[in-house]
This record gives structure tokens, sequence and C-alpha cells, in this order.
């Protein structure tokens, strides 16, 4: 890929310390942040203004899938936006039809139509909005170990501590158990999740729930990946109870785990889906709701209380439709799903290695390291919602060695571009090799 560079260009310095004057940082404080300038990315790699080569281990907020750079994906963009930059949503455009109708080729079962957004949080309000006006009912069951979105409503779905300053959010929502407790190793029993869930529906009143919420795969919090059966359970008591299940597919979605959704692992079809992230590949702002057939038919004669100004931008849906392409041309639905062994073999021989990674999960290209103090009884590395000075020298051994990934309470989350190599993906994890003989030093018993 060729980057033309202006003269006179920024330098690093000059870029942070730019953006930091006049611009806000997401979950920040704002007099703490050490921002990285980046000029350009291609592939796996991030590049500074002065050429310095930064690999991104996260697919930055795990929503880069095909990698940086494509071309076949900014051309799609260019050629749209030399044709039509924007119409409002009550017009239509050929490539809203031909993305509605590919997406209803590769979505689950007969979630047959997608409402437009411009990304996952926006994706969660309407779902919720979806959900109220269809089932006539206002509660909503989500989770503690759950990340939804900053708005409103969808971080009062989130059940994670960045909920706090938020609070009291949206009216009717309501916590079910997590199928993994924090400071526990394994997730809980099938069973005893389910029940728990079936015990919440019991005392809340079926007749008053309009939804239940589930990350398929939790993100953030943990990339927990919920033992065979839960998602079939949670289908089960759905459907018994006249409650739609709304999985979110923001992270977990196209071929982040070998599959083109998270959910199709467990061969079961939710009522609503959320998506984004991976639906561009993040090189523009888009997210969606996709809707089962009969739920949509419902509006046909009554009227959707929603809408946003940039639903179905004619540009977004440009680089969706190319990035789509660039999965099935490329393969990297099957890639990931061939590398998940591949990043299972690091995780192992880590954890072999080195006494303070406590546990490790991965699904696909979906992966991460929980490090732990002692293993019996099993105790992380940090307190919940907190950090540790060990965790904060991991980053910054990260960032010194080049390799940008998240890490956050007390673990490294190993998520990078699905086009990633077998030699860089090992660059990775043996830098992250030297960071973990930090966190072994902590290490009691």
């Amino acid at each position: 890929m060729t980057v033309q560079v202006a003269q006179n260009r920024m330098t690093s310095e000059e870029i942070a310390r730019l953006s930091k004057e006049h611009t806000f940082f997401s979950w920040s404080v704002q007099g703490a942040v050490d921002p990285i300038a980046i000029d350009h990315a291609e592939g796996v790699w991030l590049f500074t203004p002065e050429g310095r080569r930064i690999l991104d281990f996260n697919s930055q907020l795990m929503s880069v899938n095909i990698g940086h750079g494509d071309q076949r994906v900014v051309n799609a963009m260019i050629e749209q936006a030399t044709k039509l930059q924007f119409v409002q949503p009550a017009f239509v455009t050929e490539i809203r039809a031909r993305l509605g109708e590919k997406l209803a080729g590769i979505l689950p079962g007969d979630l047959d139509k997608v409402f437009f957004t411009l990304g996952g949080a926006e994706a969660i309000e309407n779902a919720i909005k979806i959900a109220r006006q269809y089932t006539g009912r206002y509660k909503i069951l989500a989770r503690y170990r759950a990340y939804h979105g900053a708005t409103m409503g969808a971080m009062t779905l989130t059940g994670d501590p960045r909920r706090w300053a938020t609070e009291p959010g949206l009216v009717g929502v309501v916590r079910y158990p997590d199928t993994h407790r924090w400071g526990e190793r394994e997730p809980r029993p099938v069973e005893e999740s389910l029940k728990g869930l079936e015990d919440v529906i019991m005392y809340e009143g079926p007749h008053t729930i309009a939804a239940i919420f589930l990350e398929t795969i939790v993100g953030t919090n943990g990339i927990l990946i919920p033992p065979d059966g839960y998602i079939q359970g949670v289908r089960e008591l759905c459907d018994r109870h006249g409650i739609l299940m709304v999985a979110d597919e923001v992270m977990a979605g196209f071929g982040r785990t070998g599959r083109w959704f998270a959910i199709d692992h467990w061969d079961t079809v939710p009522d609503l889906m959320t998506m984004a992230k991976g639906l561009t590949s993040s090189y523009l702002p888009l997210g969606a709701v996709a809707i089962r057939h009969h739920i949509a038919e419902k509006f046909d004669s009554t009227m959707f209380f929603g809408g946003l100004t940039y639903s179905s931008h004619p540009v977004s849906l440009a680089a969706s439709l190319a990035t789509l392409r660039v999965y099935e041309e490329d393969h990297l639905i099957e890639r990931a799903a061939a590398m998940g062994p591949v990043m299972r073999a690091h995780h192992e021989r880590l954890a072999a290695k080195h006494p303070s990674v406590g546990t490790h999960r991965n699904l696909g290209l979906f992966g991460i390291l929980d490090l732990v103090r002692r293993h019996d009884p099993y105790t992380p590395m940090t307190n919940f919602n907190a950090t540790s000075p060990e965790m904060s020298a991991i980053s910054r051994y990260l960032r010194e060695h080049d390799v940008y990934t998240m890490v956050s309470n007390n673990s490294i989350h190993t998520n990078p571009p699905l086009c990633i190599s077998e030699e860089e993906l090992a660059h990775g994890f043996e830098i992250i090799d030297g960071a973990l003989t930090i966190a072994d030093e902590a290490v009691q018993g």
C-alpha cells in the first residue's frame, strides 16, 4: 500500500500535544492520557509518523478484523463517496439493497431484516426499543460481567463498573447470574446458571420481561466462552415464556471465532442480534440490528418508533459490503478457525512456562490470558475493577516492545486481525512471554 504524505507533517509529539489540548479521550482521566500517534496502518501493523512499527494484537477494539489498509474496501468507499455521499434514510439506494440482501444470506436462521445504525451502542438502543415495542413489556434482563455500549440504555444494560457513573439509568433493567463469576477459574455448571436465570424470570414475572440480552461471548469483561448447552438453554427459556432473546455480537461477530457469528457454534437463532465493529472492519462507523422475520412483520402494520439521521449511510454501507467480500475472498472465517488451535498452543506454552498464568481461553482468534498471584486458592493478579503494579508494568513492557493489546484487570487480551500470519502471531506471543516474567515475580505459593 502506498501512502501519500504531506510536506511538513506533524511529529508524534505535536500530534499528541494538540490532541490533548483540544480533544477529549474516552474512558480516561484527561490529564493522565499518554497517547501514541499513528500515521498509517497496513495488515496487522501500525506506523507512527516517524516510522516506528507496532503490532496490533487486539484489532484495535476487537474490530479491525480484516486488517488495516485493505485497498478493496478503501476503493469501494471512494467509489460510493464519488457517486452519492448521503441521502436521508427514507430514501433507498442500490448499496442499501445489496448489503441488506447479503446480510440476510449470512445471518443465522430467519434473521432476514436489518436496521442500520452508526455503531454497536446505537444497535443496542434500538434493539431495546424493538423488543419493548414488539412485546408490550418493559423489563430487560442483563448480566453483571457484560459491556453493551456507552449510550444511556446500553450503559444501563452494561453490568461492569463503567455503568456506575451514569446511574440511575434506564428503568426496568434487572440482572441475572453470569456463567463466569469474578475470581473463579472455570464457569459455573450450565444447570446452575440456567436455574439462576429461571429464578429471576420467576421472581420478576415473565409477563413483564421483554427481552434477555447477552453477549454471546463476553468481550472486554474477559472473553468468557459459555459452556455448551447454555446458549441453547437461554433460547428454551425465552421460547417458554415469550421473551425475546437478544444476542450482542458486536465483538464476537464476523469471523472472530471462526464462524460468521459466535452464536453459530451453538446452532441457535436469537430473535434480535446486534452487530458493528467487524461489519465494516471499523473502516467506517456502522452498526445494525438483525430482526427475525415474524418480529419484523409486526412493524408492517405498526409504527416503529425509532430513527437516526445517518441510518443506512451509503458510504458506510459500501465499506461493509466490500468488507464482507474480503472475508469471503480471503477465506478469513476459515482462517480464524484454523488459527484457533495455533493460538491455543501459544496460550498453553505460556501457561506451562509462567506460574502467573492462571487460565486462558480462546475460540478462533478471540482469546485472553488471566493472570494470578496464587493458584490455590485461585487469586487474580488484581482485585475486581482494579489494576496492580504488575499489570501496569506489563502494559509498559508491551508498549516499549511495540505490541499493542488490551491489558484490563488481571488479563492480557489476544485478539489480532484475522489476516495475521503464524509468524506474526508467534512474534506477539514472544513479546507477551517476556512481559509475563514481570508477573511471575508476584506469584505466591
